[in-house]
Formats: structure tokens, sequence, C-alpha cells
């Protein structure tokens, strides 16, 4: 009996200690995506922010929950739409599929798209874009939506992975001038997520 209850103890703390390394290595990781996400503002020959500004950009601390593996639907049927943008264009993309996942008592869905324009550039062939709105938005989040971005290899035997912890502001919340696609009604979300970046103040 002794014997058993050592093994278990033993296994307990050696499973604990991985998932807390783990952990740490996601905050790690997560933490360098943030600071190359603001180099990529303030990036020449035409800066978003100046230096003084981004040091104003504020982040949610990291949640693992919003780190999830949802089930993935491919919608191949879906026909080519134009998305409006801020400025009053629009941008064509198709709807490439549908994620699903569980948030407390909520079945949530959220569409993730393909740009068209992209499919032909060898870098961002494989891109997939998730614009949405949630109950943040428009409080402690930019009022008109954040976005996601994922590629065709996060996508693993009917799953994907939305990390919502590296979700970011269009170009539109820290400056005007700029073309930000508007997420469509279907992806206005009925939960909170209080994860990746928060509202711009100066602008």
């Amino acid at each position: 009996m002794l014997k058993k209850t050592i093994i278990f103890v033993l296994f307990f703390y050696t499973s604990n200690l991985f998932a807390q390394k783990g952990e740490d290595s996601y905050r790690i990781e997560l933490e360098k995506h943030r600071i190359q996400y603001v180099k990529d503002l303030l990036a020449p020959p035409k800066p978003v922010l100046t230096a003084e500004s981004a040091a104003e950009i504020k982040f949610f601390p990291p949640d693992l929950r919003y780190k999830i593996s949802a089930d993935f639907l491919l919608t191949p049927t879906e026909r080519t739409f134009e998305m409006a943008t801020s400025s009053g264009k629009v941008k064509s993309y198709r709807k490439y599929g549908v994620a699903t996942f569980q948030w407390a008592e909520e079945k949530v869905q959220i569409a993730v798209y393909q740009n068209l324009a992209l499919l032909t550039h060898p870098l961002y062939k494989d891109y997939l874009f998730v614009p949405f709105k949630d109950l943040t938005t428009g409080e402690s989040t930019y009022g008109a939506g954040r976005y996601i971005d994922c590629r065709l290899s996060d996508i693993i035997e009917g799953k994907i992975m939305l990390d919502f912890n590296k979700c970011y502001n269009p170009y539109c919340a820290y400056s005007d001038g700029y073309n930000c696609p508007i997420p469509p009604a279907e992806n206005e979300l009925n939960i909170a997520i209080e994860a990746g970046i928060k509202t711009f103040e100066k602008h």
C-alpha cells in the first residue's frame, strides 16, 4: 500500500512539473510573439507607430484556456464574397471552414476565411484569417474587432488551433488610412475573449 502511495505521489508531482514547464515554455514563446508584433508596427519604411506610442500597447495576461483546439469543418462549396473594410473598399475572401468549440456552457462557432489575393503569394498562400468581435469589443478591446492568423498546417485531423492569446489589432486601431477588414456578422461571438491585445487608448 505504501509503495502504491509513493508511486502515485511521484506520478502526480512529475505530471505537475511537466505541466508547469510546458506552461512556462508557452509564456516565453508568447512573449516573443508579442515583442515581434510590436517590432513589426515600428518597421520601416512605413512604421505604423512611433516607439513612444508603441509603449502604450497593452495585452491581457497569458491564459492557456484561450489556446483552443477546435473542431474544424471544411466548407469547399462556399462562394467568394467581398468582405467590407474600414475604408469602404472591399477585399475578396471565401469561407474556408468553420471552427467549433465549447466555452463554459456556450457552443461557439467561428468562420475561418481565405484571402484570395494571397493565394498566388508564395509566403502567404497557406494563410488563413479569423476576424472576430466578442463581448469585450468596444470595452476593453478595439471597437472594430480583432484578428487571428492561422496556416493550413494548423489544421490536423479535423482540428484547428485557435490561440486567442495571439489575437491582434488591425492597423486601423492605431492610425487612419488603412483598409482593415471588418469581421462579418457570423463572427460576432457571444462570449468575452479576455485574451490577446487590448484596446489602444491613444487612437
